[in-house]
């Protein structure tokens, strides 16, 4: 699994769930549990939201060209 803060620190690409709706999805989840509901009857989540990352610095340091068509459909362009 790739998170999209590995193109933060310097990775080239990422395409992975967004850390944040995870960790906000997981806060709806205590509330429940703190609330009474059992673990057991709660469903299982998986992530909603995606996000691809391009780091062009990486990009330019290894003398990689990345495509116009896939920095538009990036989420985030790192430059």
């Amino acid at each position: 699994m790739s998170f999209p803060v590995f193109a933060d620190d310097g990775g080239l690409m990422a395409y992975g769930p967004d850390l944040l709706s995870m960790f906000r999805q997981t806060a709806s989840l205590m509330t429940k549990i703190l609330q009474g509901t059992r673990p057991g009857e709660i469903a299982i989540e998986r992530p909603t939201r995606f996000e691809m990352v391009i780091n062009m610095k990486t990009a330019k340091a290894l003398g990689i060209t990345i495509p116009q068509s896939l920095r538009l459909r990036a989420d985030r362009v790192i430059e």
